[in-house]
């Protein structure tokens, strides 16, 4: 088969690879139909992965069709249109059943695409392990498009949501406008936020939170601005979406006393330096983490199928997987107004 391949920094190339095989009881193979870059794959692309390995198969996120399945599947058969959760877990434990995969007891939680140990969703066909619990049909009414986003993104910003304690009335400050961050914008709102700052260096991104009712910012007057916008309260809380130093900086200063900061951009400085004073000054809530896919699956597909959130709307390219290494560099310079890209098999 053919797949998107790391092999060293800004170097994923469309290689040939073995064709995935049924290796437990509890796999399927899936052919894939629509797969996604996400912003964490943009670490691997610059060469600050995750493992050491090369030439594995990259990528996340994936929807497609079952083609095999292994003798112990149950809930799947062949011919049906899935999606792939990202995180991955045991699928057997009491946790990982109530879509906890971050708590999985069997310590099986990993995530595709990171090393040779799950390859990548970012090829024509798709191992999925314990694919009873890491699949899943995709919903009545929704599209490949929306089935895709539910895959990654629209449960990492719902998840940054939730960490930041969003609720009706309150004032939030969203850093970084990429898909996640813009997502976040628009959930925000559906979790009754009064107000919401969306700050990016890019004003094209700025514009379509603009369009989504948020107060858009530029970083370099974004605290000001906010301070005299709330009359030096502050956002009552923050979701950070990029994984730089500077910008979780940037969001801890937008947040007021007694505020809540959530980080869900992957940061790989691995040193950040938290001023403590300022967090005891203001009595902050610091958190950041890796989001459960599946746990958020049952508040979010209402959400679309009612019409509440339409995170399919981020999807700028859509191309085949044979272009993925023009569609990594695109995203990665920003060029051509590139938000989500989106590979066919």
């Amino acid at each position: 088969m053919k797949a998107l391949c790391y092999h060293g920094a800004r170097d994923i190339r469309y290689d040939g690879m073995a064709d995935p095989a049924i290796a437990d009881d509890r796999d399927v193979i899936v052919k894939m139909d629509r797969c996604g870059i996400c912003g964490s794959d943009l670490h691997i692309y610059h060469g600050q992965g995750f493992s050491p390995d090369l030439g594995f198969c990259v990528g996340h996120e994936a929807v497609g069709e079952v083609v095999e399945i292994g003798k112990a599947v149950r809930q799947l058969k062949v011919g049906q249109k899935v999606m792939l959760s990202a995180a991955v877990g045991c699928g057997a434990c009491a946790p990982c059943l109530a879509g906890d995969v971050n708590h999985c007891r069997n310590n099986a939680m990993q995530c595709y695409g990171l090393s040779h140990r799950l390859e990548g969703c970012q090829a024509e066909y798709i191992r999925a392990p314990a694919a009873d619990f890491n699949c899943a049909p995709i919903p009545e009414g929704l599209t490949a498009d929306q089935a895709l986003m539910l895959t990654d993104n629209l449960p990492t910003a719902w998840f940054g949501l939730k960490n930041a304690g969003v609720s009706a009335g309150q004032t939030v400050a969203v850093v970084g406008l990429g898909p996640i961050g813009l997502m976040a914008v628009e959930g925000a709102f559906v979790l009754g936020a009064s107000r919401v700052f969306a700050i990016d260096l890019v004003p094209e991104r700025r514009a379509i939170a603009a369009s989504l009712g948020a107060v858009a910012l530029d970083p370099a007057t974004a605290v000001e601005e906010i301070m005299a916008a709330t009359a030096g309260r502050m956002a009552d809380c923050a979701v950070e979406a990029v994984g730089a130093d500077a910008t979780i900086n940037l969001a801890l200063k937008t947040v007021g006393r007694a505020g809540t900061v959530s980080v869900i951009g992957v940061n790989q400085t691995r040193k950040f330096e938290l001023d403590m004073a300022v967090a005891f000054i203001k009595g902050l809530t610091f958190r950041i983490g890796t989001c459960s896919v599946p746990e958020h699956w049952p508040e979010l597909i209402p959400l679309i199928q009612g019409g509440r959130l339409r995170p399919e709307r981020y999807i700028t390219h859509v191309m085949p997987l044979s272009e993925g290494a023009e569609a990594y560099r695109l995203f990665d310079a920003r060029q051509a107004g590139a938000l989500k890209m989106v590979m066919t098999g």
